[in-house]
């Protein structure tokens, strides 16, 4: 099928790639423009350009789609379908209609639960048992369109968003390739979403990864999980900065919040409003990324100890 691809980021480029393996023709790569990244902060091509400059591809990076020039240089591709996914640009009416088969999109959770921007640490933070993958046939609203595939992915106890983000990579690269199949075959049946079982997964910031003591042991367990790589769950302690990649649930309930219970090679044990938090990875500002044991060689401390309110 001749196709317009729009996405930006890893998500994106995985399902890029197999699009591409599949023998699809890629007519056009729509993604974001170049961005500061990194310390020196100088621009950055997205993971999806840097793949389709790999292939020889023809890259467009707009601003808007609502401009009426960009929206020409859409319709004269002349494209049978277009695949979003993780695209960061608002589709309007007029792009939705340019191809024959409209705009598919590529969604990391089981439609309508988890709308949005953040998906996948939304499902790990509520503790949900599976997320999945979600073809769309897009509409105007955020994530509303009806829905033309639904593949289910359970989450594993130690799934982080790193992990579960690149299984479901996976998963929606190999679903995108049979939806365009099916598609191509009439063998596709769109099915409206319910509205009384839609979520919204709103954008991380940086302030949720503050740990607060006073929540129970497997809520900031699950914080912890979904907040690596980012923002990275973190905690006060001496007024410093911790950041805290790994952690599992005690079922120990003595001690005040943010108190230390132990503090040994298998980690630091921390009281929490219910249970206790044992911290088995964790980092220093402008340190690295240690097991606890390594990490309290370095920095001692002891039963007794509290970290910030």
């Amino acid at each position: 099928m001749r196709i317009i691809f729009a996405g930006t980021p890893e998500f994106a480029a995985a399902a890029l790639a197999t699009l591409i393996k599949a023998g699809h023709e890629v007519a056009l790569v729509l993604t974001q423009p170049d961005r500061p990244a990194g310390r020196g902060m100088k621009l950055a091509a997205s993971p999806v350009k840097q793949l389709a400059r790999r292939h020889g591809l023809t890259v467009l990076q707009p601003s808007t789609l609502k401009d009426a020039e960009v929206q020409a240089q859409l319709a004269a591709v002349n494209a049978e379908a277009m695949v979003v996914a993780a695209y960061g640009l608002l589709l309007p009416p007029a792009v939705l209609a340019i191809p024959r088969f409209g705009c598919l999109n590529i969604h990391a959770s089981l439609l309508p639960r988890w709308r949005g921007a953040a998906p996948i640490q939304r499902a790990l933070l509520a503790g949900d048992p599976e997320t999945g993958i979600t073809i769309m046939q897009m509409d105007p609203g955020l994530d509303t369109g009806a829905m033309l595939m639904r593949l289910p992915l359970p989450i594993a106890d130690n799934d982080t968003a790193q992990t579960l983000h690149d299984k479901l990579a996976a998963q929606g690269a190999s679903a995108i390739v049979s939806a365009l199949q099916q598609l191509d075959r009439g063998l596709l049946t769109a099915e409206p979403q319910d509205e009384r079982d839609a979520t919204y997964a709103a954008k991380l910031s940086k302030a949720e990864g503050l740990i607060d003591w006073h929540k129970s042991a497997a809520e900031l367990a699950r914080a912890v999980r979904a907040f690596n790589p980012f923002p990275v769950a973190q905690a006060r302690f001496g007024g410093e900065i911790w950041r805290v990649w790994q952690a599992r649930t005690v079922n120990r309930n003595d001690g005040r919040p943010g108190e230390i219970l132990q503090a040994d090679k298998d980690g630091i044990l921390v009281a929490c409003g219910e249970g206790a938090l044992r911290l088995t990875e964790v980092q220093k500002a402008g340190g690295k990324r240690l097991p606890a044991a390594s990490f309290l060689a370095g920095n001692p401390v002891k039963p007794g100890d509290r970290f910030d309110a």
